[in-house]
């Protein structure tokens, strides 16, 4: 997608050479600790360096502003983010793979063996990983007899507004994973907190392909920003 552009002007200042130590990020963080530093200067640790005309705390406030905040920030890709003048792709890439690394942290805080047996948690493990995409992704995620996750796997990658789903591959999967039940999983990037038909069709494909080879699915949850639906809940997944 094509980006405007960005007047920089503003945040043109002194360099951080020139700051007080007390001012400049590294020597803050020594002294201070992390919960010292604002957004800014933490990102400005993670970039380095500034541009010509702007130090590297001021081009990290410029991208806080241009994608105004750290969660809007964390969504873009690094095309996006070379926007700003002194974010070339090294540092792009540096900051998609710093906002992924938080992403699976979150992910990863329910521990080492996840355990689905409600919609609940469902959602807090896969909602890092889907809630701030701008395209469709639909994943199948495979339980065993005790409803432990033993992996997930992403079926496939669509629009803003749709995916195309095999359900013989979500079958495939489930059966090459040794699955004993297992658990549909794809987001709504436009935030609709609603399920469509086409969803709704899906998902009784897929529970009838289930039932037919022995894995039944236990869920299909829709993901949506912060919010969630699950189909089970609706009673449209019997």
């Amino acid at each position: 997608m094509e980006l405007e552009e960005f007047d920089t002007d503003q945040y043109k200042g002194r360099a951080v050479r020139e700051m007080m130590p007390d001012e400049q990020p590294r020597e803050k963080l020594l002294k201070y600790g992390p919960e010292s530093l604002s957004n800014a200067e933490l990102l400005a640790i993670l970039l380095r360096t500034g541009s010509k005309g702007m130090n590297v705390v001021d081009t990290s406030r410029a991208l806080l502003d241009r994608f105004r905040g750290l969660r809007n920030l964390s969504k873009q890709d690094w095309q996006s983010l070379k926007i700003i003048p002194g974010i070339a792709q090294v540092k792009a890439l540096t900051l998609e793979a710093v906002f992924e690394l938080a992403r699976r942290i979150q992910m990863e805080s329910l521990g080492d063996e996840v355990t689905i047996t409600t919609p609940e948690m469902a959602a807090a493990y896969f909602m890092p990983r889907l809630r701030d995409l701008k395209h469709e992704e639909f994943y199948v995620a495979f339980l065993n007899n005790s409803k432990v996750l033993t992996g997930y796997k992403k079926i496939s990658s669509g629009s803003s507004t749709a995916t195309v789903v095999d359900p013989a591959e979500v079958m495939r999967q489930a059966i090459l994973n040794h699955a004993n039940s297992i658990l549909l999983v794809h987001n709504h990037p436009s935030g609709y907190l609603k399920e469509s038909k086409a969803d709704i069709t899906l998902t009784n494909r897929l529970s009838e392909a289930g039932n037919m080879l022995g894995v039944p699915v236990i869920d299909h949850i829709i993901i949506a920003g912060d919010g969630y639906i699950s189909l089970r809940n609706k009673n449209i997944l019997t």
